[in-house]
């Protein structure tokens, strides 16, 4: 086992949610060695040719992260841990906090088809495909953006790529419908926190709206407030602030950082944004397999 591999442990309470051989997307049955392979690549964030030769042909380990990014396996896995999670009490519901980070793009990023790829032998297109390829123009340059929901253990629920010039406050309301944590016993999955948490940036009437049946801490910038109070009994009530609940706010800061401890994430290699959300789901799938 080497430097960064999976361990007996991280292995075992994933590969009762990987596709078995003979079933669709199982057609391989070496998948440890595979997916090592992948955080290999994932961690250092070398070309997909310089794999060692230890994780077998490069193409390989390749071609199984793209086809289980297009066709929502790394997506299916992390609603699988993320429901065992839920079971053993490993979720901190009481506080969910969402924010976003741009992630500069290599200039191997850059020059993806426009035509839109196709799922291997079926015609439609990868669940993850966006026409932009998530990537846009900002002060940074070429770059994309991932805006995410993270739970008070410092690990990601929700996630969401898009270019990197888009505002957060227009994204709250995705990526907290992307959050749908299932239930091992049956029933409706969950998708409220107990509170969420985020920074003046999602400071919106929608948004407010949207969180009427969440409590929420989200400060009010100086303008909106002085344009409530300019407008009088018309512009509503001042929005509640909590000092210290806000104070927790950093631990979707520390998401972040442990996100980014994946040089593939924190820099973006991948031409597709659907392959680039696989490596994120990934990184957030061995953030929640580790103890």
């Amino acid at each position: 086992m080497g430097r960064g591999d999976l361990t007996h442990a991280e292995w075992a309470r994933l590969k009762l949610h990987l596709p078995k051989s003979g079933k669709p997307g199982g057609r391989w049955v070496s998948h440890r060695k595979v997916i090592n392979g992948i955080l290999y690549r994932l961690r250092t964030g070398v070309p997909w040719r310089d794999l060692p030769a230890r994780f077998g042909p490069w193409k390989t380990v390749y071609e199984r992260h793209r086809r289980w990014s297009a066709d929502g396996m790394w997506d299916r896995i992390l609603a699988a841990v993320l429901a065992d999670a839920d079971a053993e009490g490993r979720i901190d519901w009481s506080m969910v906090s969402v924010d976003s980070t741009s992630c500069r793009a290599h200039q191997h990023a850059a020059g993806a088809r426009k035509t839109a790829p196709v799922l291997f032998g079926k015609r439609r297109t990868p669940r993850q495909h966006r026409p932009d390829e998530g990537l846009g123009r900002s002060r940074g340059g070429l770059t994309c953006k991932i805006h995410l929901a993270s739970e008070g253990g410092r690990r990601p629920l929700a996630l969401l790529i898009t270019p990197g010039q888009w505002g957060d406050a227009p994204q709250l309301i995705p990526v907290m419908e992307r959050i749908r944590v299932g239930r091992l016993g049956g029933g409706h999955p969950r998708t409220r926190p107990d509170h969420l948490g985020g920074d003046k940036a999602y400071s919106s009437r929608r948004n407010r709206r949207y969180l009427r049946q969440i409590k929420h801490t989200i400060p009010e910038p100086k303008n909106q407030r002085a344009n409530r109070q300019r407008r009088g009994s018309k512009g509503g009530r001042p929005a509640g602030f909590d000092k210290t609940i806000y104070q927790r706010r950093n631990e979707v800061e520390r998401t972040i950082n442990a996100l980014k401890n994946f040089r593939a994430v924190a820099t973006r290699f991948d031409k597709r944004a659907y392959v680039f959300h696989g490596a994120v789901t990934l990184a957030s799938i061995r953030l929640w397999l580790r103890p």
